[in-house]
């Protein structure tokens, strides 16, 4: 009995070690129109891989059609006039499954962005770290994947973003922005202006606006202006968020239509979901049989009887 305890104790362990998963935030890509994708290539794709930040820049790169602009080719065709990066720190993963989120503004504009553009991918399960700032994750993976380099493309940074360099450009308000996308439209060099903008925004905020309000006013701003326009959002969690992670298990939810409109952060799980609960479920249970079979077989070797009895005496 004392050893089918001890294995009971070891699964319980073991399960509690792979509970313990590290803090992962979800990242999406999206394209309003005029991106150089057919519509029916990719329209709300959905990678459940967890990646590190320079898989994902890689993946962006590839998948996303970035290296098309990001990496030098002096012949290839301009779809793109800005793109975004856009570091956020207030989503995790876990936060896609809420009702009640801790940005709603944020929320809702990731939402109806990657439903309603033309193109979309989303990447729920991004591992993310404090060794390193995701910005410099990101372009360092960019870097990696463009062996050319980024010779036709100008890279710039809001003054929040922790890079440093030699000639770097930094904006310190959503006006000079602003004035770098009018530009940028009309650039015949075939250029296309690479923003990250880091999370706070900028280091001078006359007033205080969040995640998502700044977030909303740059899509905003992209569509008045008129630019062809790319936007990576991403998330590096820090702060309350990384205090108290939830311990509850990601759900499989980002859009779905439905009756012909199309609803985000929905509470269904979907086939592979389904697939692997089920495989989980059976697991336990059959973790639960063998200790049960264990235990009787434990406890039918500990009975002692008699290898031989006294014949009755006669009376």
């Amino acid at each position: 009995m004392a050893a089918a305890w001890a294995v009971l104790a070891a699964v319980l362990v073991a399960a509690q070690v792979a509970s313990a998963a590290p803090v992962t935030a979800p990242a999406f890509l999206w394209a309003p129109k005029n991106y150089g994708f057919r519509s029916d290539d990719a329209k709300e794709v959905v990678h459940y891989q967890t990646i590190s930040p320079k898989n994902l820049a890689k993946s962006v790169l590839e998948e996303g059609g970035w290296s098309t602009f990001m990496c030098s080719r002096e012949d290839t065709e301009k779809h793109v006039d800005v793109a975004i990066v856009f570091i956020g720190s207030k989503l995790q993963s876990s936060d896609i499954s809420k009702d009640k989120q801790v940005d709603p503004a944020l929320a809702d504009t990731l939402k109806l962005s990657f439903t309603e553009s033309e193109f979309s991918m989303a990447f729920p399960y991004v591992s993310t770290s404090d060794d390193e700032k995701l910005e410099e994750s990101l372009l360092s993976g960019f870097t990696e994947n463009c062996k050319s380099g980024f010779g036709r493309n100008r890279i710039t940074y809001t003054d929040t973003c922790a890079v440093s360099g030699q000639d770097l450009k930094t904006y310190h308000n959503m006006d000079a922005i602003n004035d770098l996308v009018v530009s940028g439209r009309t650039n015949p060099s075939g250029q296309t202006d690479v923003i990250v903008f880091c999370s706070g925004g900028f280091e001078k905020l006359g007033t205080t606006e969040s995640e998502g309000e700044l977030l909303s006013q740059l899509v905003d701003l992209l569509k008045l202006s008129g630019a062809r326009h790319t936007i990576l959002y991403a998330s590096q969690p820090s702060g309350y968020l990384l205090e108290n992670p939830s311990g509850s298990p990601v759900a499989r939810h980002l859009a779905e239509r439905t009756n012909g409109t199309k609803t985000g952060l929905l509470s269904k799980c979907d086939g592979e979901c389904l697939v692997k609960s089920t495989l989980l479920e059976g697991t336990f249970v059959g973790i639960v049989l063998l200790i049960i079979l264990i235990s009787g077989l434990m406890c039918m070797m500990g009975i002692d009887t008699p290898s031989k009895f006294e014949a009755p005496q006669e009376s």
